[in-house]
């Protein structure tokens, strides 16, 4: 595979889970989206309650999912003492650096120093369709570069972000963005899918978001097929290589997993269809980005724990942020984040976080 890392499929070290998490994207209906958010912000509790240890929100704008996860996670820290709150991922294209600074600044001081806010870069999806009203003046000229994230990360560091402060009139001014939350920055994740993404939030110490989904920078028939998981493996490897803190750097892993311990029959079958319609898409890469999918594993945790430690990238983590599928029933949400929590990490040694008492 082209620029990849020597032996990228070399053995792997097997390192217990210590870090529990889950993702959803907080599905709504168009014509009532107050129940859906509420159900985010329940399922965020619940995950408190069973002791994970993060819950992450995806970004969708001009969907029915949550479009402003900073807001969500603004009220979920206030319905929850413990667990870590994430986003995966903030797409920055959307964003004005300075202004997204102050919100994940703000949440980060209400939730104690919980929120891990994960970033990505590149155009705005279906970018023709929003120029126009996301940068009307200065859609030809907008840089979607790394150099947006470069500009977050110097603001939630105490770069200064204007040329003055001090007292006008009766009104106080700083030069840097406030309120200042130390930490926040060393809690910064990206959200990556190639090796150079991966290289890059590296050597700017970031934390590395891995996930279902990476792009294929191999030849175009290669010999013994696409195989996902040894991209991602070079990946985390070319990350931690590129990090300050090498193997110590922390990497997640995001894939869909979907215990059936509890499960009713019905269930199982949702389950078990949900993947097969989503296997296709695996075979080889899609779209013109050459993006490569993971298949989503179904099944007992006893299961699942022999696939996951087959699989080398799991194998070199020690935190996941498993995905939950966009259109189940709430319902089915509990039944999965609680046999993940009860059965299926215990099994791969993890141990749930206690709430202050």
């Amino acid at each position: 595979m082209r620029d990849m890392p020597a032996d990228p499929v070399a053995p792997t070290r097997d390192r217990p889970l210590r870090r529990l998490g889950f993702l959803t994207i907080g599905l709504f209906d168009a014509a009532d989206p107050g129940p859906g958010h509420h159900v985010t912000l329940e399922m965020i509790e619940l995950g408190e309650r069973l002791g994970f240890d993060s819950a992450w929100l995806r970004d969708r704008h001009l969907q029915h999912g949550i479009s402003s996860p900073v807001a969500v996670l603004a009220a979920a820290s206030q319905r929850t003492s413990r667990i870590d709150l994430g986003t995966a991922v903030i797409p920055l294209a959307w964003e004005n650096p300075l202004r997204l600074a102050e919100d994940l600044a703000t949440v980060d001081v209400l939730s104690g120093g919980r929120l891990n806010p994960g970033v990505s870069v590149g155009p705005p999806m279906s970018w023709d369709d929003v120029r126009s009203s996301l940068y009307p003046d200065t859609a030809d000229v907008e840089d979607f570069g790394y150099a947006r994230v470069e500009r977050l990360l110097g603001f939630l560091a105490g770069e200064r972000a204007s040329t003055f402060s001090g007292t006008r009139g009766i009104e106080v001014f700083s030069d840097r963005v406030q309120p200042q939350s130390p930490g926040l920055r060393q809690r910064m994740w990206y959200g990556g899918a190639s090796l150079r993404s991966a290289t890059w939030a590296g050597e700017h110490a970031m934390n590395y978001l891995t996930s279902s989904v990476v792009k294929w920078e191999g030849p175009d028939q290669p010999e013994g097929g696409y195989d996902f998981a040894e991209v991602q493996l070079a990946q985390v490897r070319a990350f931690r290589s590129a990090h300050p803190d090498g193997d110590r750097a922390r990497v997640s892993q995001g894939l869909v997993v979907l215990p059936t311990d509890t499960a009713t029959r019905e269930q199982r079958e949702k389950y078990e269809a949900y993947a097969a319609s989503r296997l296709e898409r695996t075979r080889t890469p899609q779209t013109p980005a050459k993006l490569l999918f993971a298949p989503d594993l179904v099944g007992t945790s006893e299961e699942l724990v022999e696939q996951l430690r087959a699989d080398p990238a799991f194998r070199e983590v020690d935190e996941v942020a498993f995905a939950l599928p966009f259109t189940f029933e709430p319902e089915d949400y509990v039944q999965i984040l609680t046999d993940m929590a009860t059965r299926l990490a215990p099994l791969l040694g993890w141990e749930p976080g206690l709430l202050n008492t």
